[in-house]
């Protein structure tokens, strides 16, 4: 057992360490890093700020185009419901200017209805008044001489004085008007 154990040691001291890294190739690392490092700051690192700059300028400019949009929008909108509003407005008193013309073009017709009517009955009472007239002309004619032939026949002689026909005549008419009074 003695011997595996100095086997052992032996083979830990001459194996070097895995995470161990020599101290030329460390420098020879440390320097090539640096290189490309320097060699990206120089000429890759200033086109990607170009390009990040010109994409956040984009960017920007695009959301104040957004919001400048959106600006014309609100004020498009605003500007097209207060057209809306007129526009209603206006339909509003059309409706009421109809209607008031409507109730206007009624009353009219109406009162020329009325008018019309009036003449009408005006002509019709007239044209009554005037048959009536005829009718009482031509009856007191008709009585009269009704009265005449009969004051005739009564009395036996002719009535042929105008003047005492048409007292005679007169006062039967008024004799028959009382009794047609009462």
């Amino acid at each position: 057992m003695f011997e595996f154990a100095t086997l052992l040691a032996a083979e830990s001291e001459e194996m070097p360490s895995v995470l161990a890294v020599p101290l030329d190739e460390l420098i020879i690392g440390l320097i090539a890093f640096l290189i490309v490092f320097g060699g990206l700051a120089k000429f890759v690192l200033p086109k990607i700020k170009v390009t990040l700059d010109e994409r956040a300028n984009l960017i920007e400019g695009g959301l104040e185009r957004a919001g400048k949009a959106e600006e014309e929008a609100a004020t498009v909108l605003a500007e097209y419901q207060k057209q809306l509003a007129g526009a209603r407005e206006e339909a509003s008193a059309i409706r009421t200017a109809a209607q008031s013309d409507r109730t206007a073009i009624i009353e009219e017709a109406r009162n020329e209805a009325r008018s019309a009517a009036a003449v009408v009955t005006a002509s019709a009472e007239a044209a009554m008044a005037a048959e009536r007239a005829q009718a009482v002309a031509a009856l007191t004619r008709q009585v009269g001489e009704l009265a005449l032939t009969l004051a005739d026949k009564v009395v036996g002689e002719a009535l042929s004085d105008d003047a005492r026909v048409a007292a005679t005549v007169d006062s039967f008419i008024a004799d028959l008007e009382r009794t047609a009074a009462n």
